[in-house]
């Protein structure tokens, strides 16, 4: 039997229905925040993820899935989807007719981490992004609306931590008085962070493993070393969310694991998940537009871990689940002949109808509907039939109808409107 590669999953009905459930009050709310849809290609060219996310993390480094194509291009699996959205922004000059756009994706990623709980090496995420807008506002507008995507959901243990992560005017001075505290910390670091601590000493503030954790106690924090602009820009997204009564935590070590974020930094934790508890998190990346070949624009966004957050919203919501409206118990090869076109034209008409073809017994049939949950069932045999009529039962109330086939589907779709 072939199964699944390791770090893959299926996605099965029953699961696949809280994912459409997640997917619709996802989409409602950032289109009413004037979001709008764009899908991207799952393959890129590997240079757009080396010089966005950054040639020296784990993600450039060790968790892409690339490989070259026939004409030995480096090709990537996309491990993220910001990069590509700036790419499209900039490819089709979307910034000419109107530089300010808010666009949102949903669909997979790929990275080549060790399998764990809550982590896939093919995972989903939600994007919403906005180009064009350097306004504070704007950044606390999307931490806004992460929190009420989770209140929506009915997800209530989780918390938001933001930080500024200073600009290229004041973040020199931040990696200067860092590197000096990492020089006397080296011994008690893991080599990775060794190795970046003199070309990237920011990347070790992002280091999960314990003892580089430990190590950094007490290290400058960025937040000390802000210029004017960025404090001012600090405060204005902290002071709106205070007003609009969004609780969040100011977390002076929160750093963003990649290379293009500047300003301010937000992820949103949860206590559900165990020791991977990030669902979501994003910030402002005002520079990547221009890095990748387009104009000065500048820009901010987030990702949901949609894996995750299937998960946590499953643990505070009941099962959904997709159940008929009706069912039809059709006995007899004239019963089932006719049913078949009803049926058609009940599904066609917006009403959810399932039928068994077997041929089977009332009592077999009835059961079958039990386990659909239907919520009513049609009941036609050879008897029913020669008098031009069937039964309609509620399996709520255990109420049954005699309805006329003449009309049947608009009868049908009457009572069951009433109800």
């Amino acid at each position: 039997m072939i199964q699944l590669i390791r770090g893959f999953k299926d996605i099965l009905p029953e699961e696949s229905a809280l994912w459409q459930h997640i997917e619709g009050i996802s989409r409602s709310l950032f289109q009413d925040f004037g979001f709008k849809e764009i899908r991207l290609p799952i393959l890129e060219r590997t240079e757009l993820f080396k010089r966005s996310i950054g040639e020296d993390t784990d993600i450039v480094e060790k968790e892409m899935y690339t490989f070259p194509d026939r004409k030995g291009d480096l090709i990537t699996l996309r491990p993220e989807a910001t990069a590509s959205i700036v790419r499209s922004y900039i490819q089709h000059k979307m910034y000419a007719a109107n530089p300010v756009r808010k666009l949102y994706t949903i669909g997979p990623m790929f990275r080549r981490e060790r399998p764990q709980k809550g982590r896939y090496r093919q995972f989903y995420q939600i994007n919403a992004e906005v180009l064009g807008v350097d306004s504070p506002f704007i950044d606390a507008q999307l931490i806004l609306m992460l929190v009420k995507l989770f209140d929506r959901l009915s997800v209530t243990d989780v918390s938001t931590h933001i930080n500024s992560l200073g600009c290229p005017a004041c973040r020199p001075e931040f990696k200067a008085a860092l590197s000096e505290f990492l020089s006397s910390k080296r011994d008690q670091l893991c080599e990775n962070c060794r190795n970046r601590s003199g070309r990237n000493p920011m990347r070790v503030l992002d280091c999960k493993v314990p003892s580089c954790r430990e190590a950094m106690t007490g290290a400058p924090v960025v937040l000390d070393y802000l210029c004017t602009d960025c404090r001012r820009h600090f405060e204005i997204v902290t002071h709106t969310l205070d007003r609009q009564k969004i609780p969040f935590k100011v977390d002076k070590h929160l750093v963003r694991g990649l290379d293009y974020y500047t300003r301010t930094a937000f992820e949103i934790l949860t206590g559900s998940l165990g020791a991977q508890n990030a669902v979501a998190g994003g910030g402002r990346y005002d520079g990547l537009v221009k890095a990748l070949g387009g104009p000065a624009q500048p820009a901010i966004g987030f990702a949901i871990g949609f894996d995750r957050l299937a998960e946590i919203t499953a643990l505070n919501n009941t099962l959904i689940e997709e159940k008929p409206e009706l069912f039809v118990a059709a006995m007899g090869e004239e019963s089932i002949a006719a049913a078949y076109e009803w049926v058609t034209d009940l599904c066609l008409s917006g009403i959810r109808t399932e039928i068994d073809f077997s041929g089977r017994s009332l009592k077999s049939l009835m059961k079958r509907a039990n386990r659909l949950n239907a919520a009513h069932v049609m009941i036609v045999g050879e008897n029913e039939l020669k008098q031009g009529s069937v039964i309609l039962r509620d399996m709520t109330t255990k109420e049954q109808k005699t309805i006329s086939v003449n009309g049947l589907v608009e009868n049908v779709k009457a009572l069951l409107k009433d109800r």
